[in-house]
Order: C-alpha cells, then sequence, then structure tokens
C-alpha cells in the first residue's frame, strides 16, 4: 500500500528520487578537483564553534576532518561532541548550546516546528540500508507489526523510519506499542531476546543482526532511499557572524571526502575508531550510505527546478509529520536552506 498523495511517499516516486541521487553522482564520481579545496581562512584566525550529533556511518567525513584537522585548516576550531540520543542532541542545539548539528531531515523539520532558526548549509549522505528493522523469524511481515512490542526512540529518525514503514504497509503508529530506547538499546534489547522488533541504524543494526540467530533485517533503506537524508546546519546567528568559518566547515567535509580516496586504510581507521569499528567494518557499512558530493548538494540546495531539491523534501516530510502527529503544524522552511557556502567553495 502506497503512502498518500500529498505526502508524495510512494515507492516509485522514492526509486525516482534516488535514480536522481544515483544519476548526479555516477556523473561526478571520483573527479572532485583537489582546487576547489584551497584554503582561504588564515590558520592563525581561528573561530571557534561546538556541533554535535549521534554517532552514524553518514558522518565519516566529519568524524575524518575532525582527526587530522582539516577545519582547523580552514579556520574553525570544532569542538564536537557525540550525542547517544538524537533528542538529547536536538535539545542541545535548541537551546543555544550548540552552534551545529549533523541531522536527518526529519529532525531538522521538527527544530522547525519549535521555532528553532538554523540554515541548512550541507547534506551528508542518504541512507541506502543503513537504517534498517530487526524482526524475528515468527515475524513475516510488516503487517504482522500489528498488536506488537517495538522498542524505537520515539521523535528520533528510527521512529520517523518506521511510521513510514507502517504506512506503507497500510499501518499506522497507533497499531503498535513502542518501547522508548535510544538506537544501541533498541539494538540490545533485540539482540538479547527482550523485544521482537527494534528499529535501528549502522553500526547497531548490523551487529545487533549477527549476533540474534532468531531474525534478520526485515526491512531497510535500501527499499526506501529517499526515506532518509542527512544534513549539516547552523544556527543562524552564528552564521551572521562568523561566514567565513562555515564554509571553512564545508572545506573541511571536503577534504575529508578527498582524503578517503588517497588515504583509504588510515581513514577507515579514524572512523572505526570513532564508531568502535574494524576498518573493515566501516567498509562495509559505508555501502549502507550514500555520501552526497559538491554537485549534487548544490543541486539539492540551490536548484528549485530539480527532482532532488531538498525543501521539496522537507516539504513532504512536514506534511507526513503533521499527519502523523508527530509536529502540530507544517513549519515555514522556506528559508532553511542555503547554498551559498557551496557556492563560494566550487568558485
Amino acid at each position: 500500500m502506497s503512502m498518500s498523495n500529498h505526502s508524495h511517499w510512494t515507492r516509485r516516486q522514492a526509486l525516482s528520487l534516488f535514480t536522481g541521487f544515483a544519476g548526479s553522482l555516477a556523473l561526478h564520481a571520483c573527479t572532485q578537483q583537489s582546487g576547489t579545496l584551497s584554503n582561504t581562512s588564515s590558520t592563525t584566525n581561528q573561530v571557534s564553534a561546538t556541533s554535535g550529533s549521534t554517532l552514524w556511518i553518514g558522518y565519516t567525513p566529519l568524524y575524518i576532518a575532525l582527526e587530522k584537522g582539516f577545519f582547523q585548516e580552514n579556520g574553525l576550531n570544532l569542538n564536537f561532541r557525540d550525542f547517544s540520543s538524537a533528542t538529547d542532541a536536538m535539545a542541545a542545539f535548541g537551546a543555544g548550546r550548540l552552534d551545529s548539528q549533523a541531522v536527518v531531515t526529519s529532525e531538522a523539520v521538527s527544530l522547525a516546528a519549535k521555532g528553532v532558526d538554523y540554515r541548512i548549509i550541507m547534506a551528508a549522505d542518504n541512507s541506502l540500508g543503513g537504517d534498517g528493522i530487526l524482526a524475528r523469524n515468527s515475524i513475516t511481515s510488516i503487517a504482522d507489526f500489528k498488536g506488537k512490542e517495538v522498542a524505537v526512540e520515539v521523535g528520533g529518525v528510527s521512529h520517523f523510519f518506521l511510521l513510514q514503514v507502517l504506512k506503507e504497509a497500510g499501518l499506522s503508529g497507533d497499531d503498535v506499542r513502542l518501547t522508548n530506547v535510544t538506537p544501541d538499546a533498541a539494538a540490545a534489547a533485540y539482540q538479547a531476546g527482550r523485544t521482537e522488533i527494534a528499529v535501528t541504524y549502522s553500526p547497531f543494526l548490523q551487529k545487533a543482526d549477527q549476533a540474534q540467530q532468531d531474525g534478520r533485517i526485515i526491512y531497510d533503506t535500501s527499499k526506501m532511499p529517499s526515506a532518509i537524508v542527512d544534513v549539516y546546519l547552523f544556527g543562524t546567528r552564528f552564521i551572521a557572524a562568523n561566514p567565513n568559518a562555515v564554509t571553512g566547515f564545508i572545506r573541511g567535509i571536503l577534504q575529508a571526502r578527498e582524503f578517503m580516496e588517497t588515504n583509504r586504510d588510515e581513514a577507515l581507521a579514524i572512523a572505526g575508531k570513532r564508531l568502535q569499528l574494524t576498518p573493515q567494518e566501516v567498509e562495509e557499512q559505508l555501502k549502507g550510505v550514500r555520501l552526497i558530493d559538491l554537485p549534487t548538494n548544490l543541486e539539492m540546495l540551490g536548484n528549485p527546478q530539480s527532482d532532488i531539491y531538498l525543501l521539496d523534501h522537507m516539504n513532504d516530510l512536514s506534511q507526513f509529520l503533521v499527519s502523523q502527529k508527530q509536529i502540530p503544524q507544517a513549519p515555514d522552511l522556506s528559508n532553511t536552506l542555503e547554498p551559498r557556502f557551496l557556492r563560494e567553495v566550487q568558485a
């Protein structure tokens, strides 16, 4: 069963969106020119910023840029913190304790619905299997979820993904009993046999799947590749006061992307240390995301005519979250995208 027309979340349209991503990425595969990454900020003129997010394989370039000092090279001293709960990270950003955050677009919509003022300055990745739902073998389909307990972080990306999957199967959030736990705890509960169904993401998803023999990943984002897009955002006040630091952030991420190509082993080791994975596990789990390059970023944030324009995606999410009673009303998202820093880096 497809989702309602107003939310544009049918499988066909999801695959169409994914094709747009794939096409743009294929055109630019491995052609990033180092010239676009030249430093414009003096290392003696550092701006300090605080940032944070939950652990996620799609933020691998961020972890590399932090470890290798790429942000500092571009005038930004970034103090980054890992959170176990997305709701805690969002609360910290909303309260002004963080200048920047890496979030999923559904979380960005929720922040806007609470009146938090920010700008998305870059897209990080979209999930192609990195997020998923674990279920016991006795549960044969998503329709079998009806009446069952599901371990999931309420209000986080896993909850949002679950609602989309349930709707596709003709169910709603009211048809299941939710146990509110963080993504790592949801995976641990499933692994230990304390719950039949858990929604989580990499690296917890694969580890729990391998450890628990009675069950499997019943559904993941490879079947709904437009569902989850991760973005980097900054508070509007910080951007106004420190525009060069925002450009420096993007340059640092792009340098890390380049480093992943030229120094693969070291890059995988750096990410593995942060994610508590072996380099081989990082390599495998990177297959569950598509890291979004500069040309595709420019299209997503700066081209309203594109079928992968991020504002269209976020407005659809907004309507979906209202329909699922996750936010009271659709916020005005018209000013949330800020592509000018991407254009500066490209110039």
